[in-house]
C-alpha cells in the first residue's frame, strides 16, 4: 500500500512544464523562422495574454472588476512616446519608466476608486480612463504629441532600438514575448506565495478571509498597483509595435478592456490557463470571422453569453471541474509515492493534521 504525500506537481503539470519550455524555445527563435507578419501576430497575442492574465488577477482573485484598465495602457503609450520623442530617452529605458509612473499614478486612483463597490467601482474605473483620454487629447497638441489626431513615432526613435529592420523587429518581438511569458510567470509565482493564498481566500469568501486575519484592503491595493504597473509596461510595448499613437487608440475601451474581458470569460476566469486559452480562441475567431464586419462582434457577444450560461467558469474552468486537470497548480495535492498511482486528489480531503502549514 503506497503512502500518500503532499505535493504541488502532478504528472500533467510536469508534462505541461516541459511543453511550455519547448514552446518558449521555439518562440524565442521565431525571428529566424517566421515572417514579419508572424512576429507581429505572436507579439499581439502576447499583449493580450499579459493583459488577460493581469485582469484575471484583478477580477478572478481580488474581486476587482475593472473596466478602466485601458487607462494604464494609454499612460504607458504616452509616457513612452513623451520621454523618448521629447526628452530623447532610449525607448528601452522608457519602458520601465512607463511602468513605474503608471503604478505611481494608480495609487491615488485606487484611493478614489476603492471608495466604490461592485458596479460602481467598474463604472468609476471607466470614468477615470475617459478622463485620462480627454487629458491626452487636450494636452497632446500643446506638448507636441499631436492632440486628438495623435502622432507617429519618428524613424530616428525607432532606429535607436536596433540598427537594422530585422534586429529592430526581433527586439520588439522578444520584448513582447517577455511581457506575455513574464506576466504568466508573475501571476503564477504570486498565486503560489502567501499573497496568492490570501487572494484565493478572498476569491472564495471575503468574510471568511477577513475573519482569518487577511488584510483584504491592503492586498487589493497591492494587486491593483502591481497590475497597473505591468499594464503600463504593456502600453509602452504597444506604442513601439503600433508606431502610430492617438488618444482614441491608446485609451480604447474596446481594444484593451472589452476584448480582454471576453478572453478571460471565454478561457476561464480564476485560472492561470484561462487567459492563454481565451487568447487562442479569440485570435482564431478573429482570423475567420473578421471579414463579417459588425456581425463578427455579434458572434463574439453571442458566444460569450453562451459560454457564461453553459460553463460559467469558462472553457478551462469546465475542463478543470470535469476532469480535475490543472496544468499550473498553485495549491497542494495528495499524490502517491508511486508515480503510476498519482491521483491528484485535492488536499482538502486530508485530515486537518496533514494539511497544517504555518504563515
Amino acid at each position: 500500500m503506497s503512502t500518500p504525500v503532499i505535493t504541488r506537481s502532478t504528472r500533467a503539470s510536469r508534462m505541461a512544464a516541459a511543453v511550455a519550455a519547448f514552446a518558449a524555445v521555439v518562440l524565442i527563435a521565431a525571428p529566424w523562422w517566421g515572417s514579419s507578419a508572424s512576429l507581429r501576430l505572436i507579439g499581439e497575442m502576447m499583449i493580450y495574454i499579459a493583459l488577460g492574465s493581469l485582469w484575471n488577477l484583478l477580477a478572478g482573485y481580488a474581486g476587482l472588476v475593472s473596466v478602466g484598465q485601458q487607462a494604464y495602457v494609454g499612460l504607458g503609450v504616452y509616457i513612452t512616446v513623451m520621454v523618448s520623442v521629447l526628452l530623447g530617452v532610449h525607448p528601452f529605458f522608457a519602458i520601465p519608466l512607463a511602468g513605474g509612473l503608471a503604478a505611481l499614478i494608480s495609487i491615488p486612483v485606487a484611493m478614489l476608486a476603492f471608495r466604490l463597490q461592485g458596479a460602481y467601482f467598474a463604472i468609476g474605473t471607466w470614468v477615470v480612463a475617459e478622463v485620462f483620454r480627454l487629458i491626452a487629447a487636450q494636452l497632446g497638441s500643446s506638448v507636441g504629441l499631436g492632440g486628438g489626431s495623435g502622432i507617429s513615432i519618428p524613424t530616428a526613435m525607432m532606429q535607436m532600438i536596433a540598427p537594422g529592420k530585422f534586429w529592430r523587429d526581433a527586439s520588439i518581438y522578444w520584448l513582447l514575448l517577455l511581457l506575455g511569458l513574464g506576466a504568466l510567470a508573475l501571476v503564477y509565482g504570486l498565486l503560489r506565495s502567501r499573497v496568492g493564498l490570501a487572494l484565493t481566500a478572498i476569491r472564495d469568501s471575503e468574510v471568511a478571509s477577513a475573519s482569518l486575519g487577511v488584510d483584504i484592503r491592503r492586498i487589493k491595493y497591492a494587486v491593483y498597483v502591481a497590475a497597473a504597473g505591468m499594464t503600463g509596461i504593456a502600453g509602452a510595448l504597444i506604442a513601439l509595435q503600433k508606431i502610430r499613437v492617438s488618444p482614441d487608440a491608446a485609451f480604447s475601451v474596446n481594444d484593451w478592456t472589452a476584448i480582454v474581458i471576453f478572453i478571460v470569460v471565454i478561457g476561464g476566469i480564476g485560472t492561470i490557463e484561462g487567459p492563454v486559452i481565451g487568447t487562442m480562441i479569440y485570435f482564431l475567431l478573429r482570423e475567420y470571422l473578421a471579414d463579417l464586419g459588425s456581425t463578427y462582434l455579434m458572434i463574439l457577444g453571442a458566444l460569450a453569453i453562451a459560454v457564461m450560461l453553459v460553463a460559467p467558469q469558462g472553457v478551462w474552468g469546465f475542463v478543470k471541474q470535469r476532469f480535475g486537470l490543472s496544468l499550473f497548480p498553485t495549491g497542494y495535492r495528495v499524490s502517491s509515492l508511486d508515480p503510476s498511482a498519482d491521483t491528484g486528489e485535492d488536499v482538502s480531503a486530508l485530515p486537518p493534521a496533514a494539511t497544517t502549514r504555518s504563515y
